[in-house]
């Protein structure tokens, strides 16, 4: 091949190259408006989402482990009463439909029940992290290809436009960090919020599930009269420790009570 030969096919292939080019300008600019309209929902999204959920849930977790614990009232009782997010509560509960499950079969579920909701949560965050993405690739794409047309202007003496295709450049050069920028926002945030709602899931199951464990613990009946000596002091300590640590106990609540009435006089 002649260099006239190969200079034809670099015209050829680079006339089709900017055709390529030139037509996506368009849908570039239009798929970043579309996403700034998105990045706008996903804003009311979140703000929805803060005074539905984050704001209504007052959960004390020590408290809510305290009464699991103490066996007052029933557990599936003390989890629709306390103030988790819905979703939370059903997946408690459904763990506790199923006393007849063997210890492993409700490990088992319950590390379904936690996979099924942090899924949940993976999904909601993708959308933003994918905008997170596209919006600064498209935007870079919107800068770079009206520049060609422009540079082109520039050498024929054409300002207006050259303007044109600069102001064209740094729009979408805007438009796509805009939508970065809230993405970026609202992944952090709600990353933040989601993983401590996983945390309290998790604590909960893993609570109800060692109070299961102790329910299902067969009851042992010891014949003291057959203990030997040494058994029978080691069982003497355990009961006065066990003694001494209730006493205790019922002396600080006393206390606590004491000193909520005088605050309150």
């Amino acid at each position: 091949m002649n260099n006239n030969s190969i200079q034809s096919v670099f015209d050829v292939v680079s006339k089709v190259l900017s055709t390529v080019c030139q037509a996506m300008e368009v849908p570039v600019m239009i798929i970043l408006v579309l996403l700034i309209a998105v990045a706008l929902f996903i804003v009311g999204w979140i703000l929805s989402e803060f005074f539905t959920e984050k704001r209504h849930m007052k959960l004390k977790l020590p408290e809510l482990m305290d009464e699991i614990r103490s066996d007052v009232k029933p557990i599936e009782e003390t989890i629709s009463d306390s103030g988790m997010l819905k979703t939370q509560k059903e997946a408690v509960l459904e763990l506790m439909k199923h006393p007849e499950f063997t210890e492993v079969m409700r490990e088992s579920l319950a590390d379904n029940l936690i996979d099924e909701e942090q899924s949940r949560y993976d999904k909601t965050l993708k959308v933003t992290n994918l905008l997170a993405k596209l919006g600064p690739t498209l935007g870079l794409m919107g800068t770079l290809i009206p520049l060609g047309p422009g540079i082109i202007a520039l050498g024929q003496g054409d300002t207006y436009t050259l303007s044109t295709s600069l102001l064209t450049a740094f729009n979408t050069t805007i438009a796509g960090l805009m939508v970065a920028v809230v993405s970026i926002c609202v992944s952090t945030i709600r990353g933040n919020w989601y993983n401590r709602y996983m945390s309290i899931l998790e604590t909960v199951i893993d609570c109800v599930l060692e109070m299961q464990k102790v329910k299902d613990a067969p009851e042992v009946k010891v014949d003291i009269s057959k203990l030997s000596e040494g058994q029978m002091r080691v069982l003497e300590k355990r009961i006065a420790t066990q003694t001494a640590k209730a006493v205790n106990t019922s002396r600080r609540d006393r206390v606590k009570k004491e000193g909520v009435i005088v605050e309150q006089k």
